[in-house]
């Protein structure tokens, strides 16, 4: 069986810790940024002589005991199922999809065709327009019939998905630990600048946790919250494993231009650098840029000064102003 865990939106920078807890019971986990995991418990159910259920009990006390913090469970057989049911949980419960033809069928049947993973909102349009409201209405049509209506490929996805079938693996991934921070604005922000001086702030704090830590990451997620509680999730390798701030805002920049938010009303925006491995396994790229060389000793040296007198006492002029 497996386990869909994802926490609260405001508890999203937690989900490292929260690896480590997972990791505790099974080693096959999945990390889904920014605040999820899946885990697979086959192994650990003989291991415990708990059904996956159970463990996912023992998982949200030992995630409030030490988190403080509580979490949603979706327990299923299949990934695709697990994810659906977390959607389903009630804020901290456990929601189990029993692996059984029947059940799956009663699960999925009355959910909007479009809340089947990979049905886009335009796949979902073209269903509707035919009468395929419900997942239940897409499963019961033959799969000639879905192909005709939406392509080759994609109509097989759907026939399928729709009857429960997933074979999609947990991709173990969690040893690429992660850390995130975020800003929440006191109003809706509209205005491009102040969202650049959050990710700003955001990205000192991550370098600077790094650089503490001796890390460097591989790519950098942003999450922007809207005033519609939607999300915009996007995620970007850099060019090399790095710490130094200037690179981690640079990339940052780079894809919160890209969404074109010139019109959106943000409630806020985090940042996720992933795929964390130790400083001095990572290669640089030697510039000879003197620019490039002075501002990594000017951070070197501001590090030492806010490990002596605090985090706040040095800042960007951007920030300070």
């Amino acid at each position: 069986m497996i386990l869909c865990v994802r926490l609260p939106r405001d508890a999203e920078p937690a989900l490292p810790a929260l690896l480590g807890l997972i990791e505790d019971i099974s080693p096959v986990v999945q990390v889904l940024p920014p605040g999820a995991a899946l885990v697979d418990v086959r192994g650990a159910e003989r291991y415990f002589g708990l059904d996956a259920a159970g463990i996912a009990a023992v998982l949200r006390v030992r995630a409030l005991a030490h988190l403080g913090t509580g979490c949603v469970i979706g327990v299923a057989a299949t990934p695709m199922l697990a994810r659906m049911a977390a959607d389903r949980a009630a804020p901290g419960t456990t929601y189990v999809v029993p692996d059984d033809e029947r059940a799956v069928e009663r699960f999925l049947a009355p959910g909007p065709v479009g809340a089947l993973p990979g049905v886009g909102t335009a796949t979902a349009r073209t269903l509707r327009s035919y009468g395929l409201d419900t997942i239940g209405a897409a499963a019961a049509v033959p799969l000639s019939t879905l192909q005709r209506l939406v392509g080759v490929r994609l109509g097989r996805e759907v026939y399928e998905k729709a009857r429960g079938v997933d074979r999609t693996p947990v991709v173990p991934n969690a040893a690429a630990r992660s850390i995130a921070a975020e800003r929440t604005f006191p109003l809706d922000e509209l205005h491009q600048e102040r969202q650049r001086r959050a990710l700003l702030s955001i990205t000192e704090e991550l370098g600077a946790g790094m650089r503490g830590a001796g890390q460097v990451c591989g790519a950098l997620t942003l999450t922007v919250r809207y005033a519609d509680r939607s999300t915009t999730v996007r995620t970007r390798a850099l060019r090399e494993p790095t710490a130094h701030s200037a690179a981690l805002a640079g990339a940052v920049y780079r894809i919160h231009g890209s969404l074109g938010l010139q019109r959106a009303r943000v409630r806020a925006l985090s940042v996720r650098a992933e795929g964390l491995i130790p400083a001095d396994r990572a290669a640089r790229q030697l510039t000879f840029d003197p620019a490039d060389e002075r501002a990594r000793r000017i951070e070197a040296v501001a590090d030492l000064v806010r490990a002596k007198f605090g985090a706040g006492v040095l800042l960007p002029g951007s920030l300070a102003a």
